[in-house]
């Protein structure tokens, strides 16, 4: 089994490395990939299990687009036979069409998905995260400078109970098309949430027995009945 993670040298914002690491540890005999700006994508010359993609900063966007404008196609093309991949925090923005900033900078995103995100610098929006996948309870954690705003037929990721989805006043948050699975929560989202995790391990064909299980489950769950407590106000 492989997993190919693009552009660790930029992508590796807010903790979002150890979603990779932590998979490692649950199932030692995945092959990791780690794919370079300058380097040949994996998933172009044979099969991956999961291609992640991990936040970066506005340049560190910028080159994530250069790198992969070449190779869009194929991408594409995968995803629509059904490739697993997994996106967190602001690369989001880098799939969508464009972005758009109050200090005039713009980016041009792949277009993969029809979205476009709205960027104000000095309004930096710090938030956690409570909603629902396939029933499963998903815990997060948003920082970011915008909020994306996306056609009706795209289909969510997550469904909100309580926290800002893919933009204030939206019910659900993310994206999903195919096995293209795309958040707006940073960190390390795969440690919060083990029973996604499992999940994510039998996408991929590998055991979902999990490193550290019993202390990953029973912090998830404290984690979940902290943020549901009511008057808990999700904004930091």
């Amino acid at each position: 089994m492989r997993v190919e993670v693009l552009f660790p040298e930029i992508c590796n914002l807010s903790g979002d490395g150890m979603n990779i690491r932590y998979l490692h540890q649950c199932c030692p005999e995945l092959e990791i990939v780690e794919t370079g700006l300058k380097d040949r994508p994996a998933f172009l010359d044979g099969p991956v299990d999961l291609i992640y993609l991990g936040s970066a900063t506005e340049k560190g966007l910028e080159l994530m687009v250069e790198a992969l404008a070449p190779h869009r196609e194929a991408l594409v093309e995968r995803i629509e036979q059904g490739q697993l991949m997994l996106v967190t925090g602001n690369a989001l923005d880098a799939l969508g069409n464009y972005v758009t900033s109050d200090d005039g900078w713009h980016l041009d995103g792949l277009g993969i998905l029809d979205t476009h995100a709205e960027y104000h610098m000095m309004d930096r929006h710090n938030s956690f995260f409570l909603g629902k996948f396939e029933g499963m309870d998903i815990v997060g954690f948003k920082s970011l400078f915008g909020h994306t705003h996306a056609a009706v037929a795209e289909e969510p990721l997550f469904a909100v109970e309580k926290g800002v989805g893919r933009c204030p006043g939206a019910m659900v948050e993310g994206f999903r098309h195919n096995n293209l699975l795309v958040t707006y929560l940073t960190g390390p989202l795969l440690v919060l949430n083990p029973p996604f995790t499992k999940w994510l391990l039998r996408q991929m064909g590998a055991p979902d027995t999990l490193a550290f299980e019993a202390a990953a489950m029973d912090n998830y769950q404290k984690r979940v009945a902290e943020f549901r407590e009511p008057g808990r106000d999700y904004m930091y």
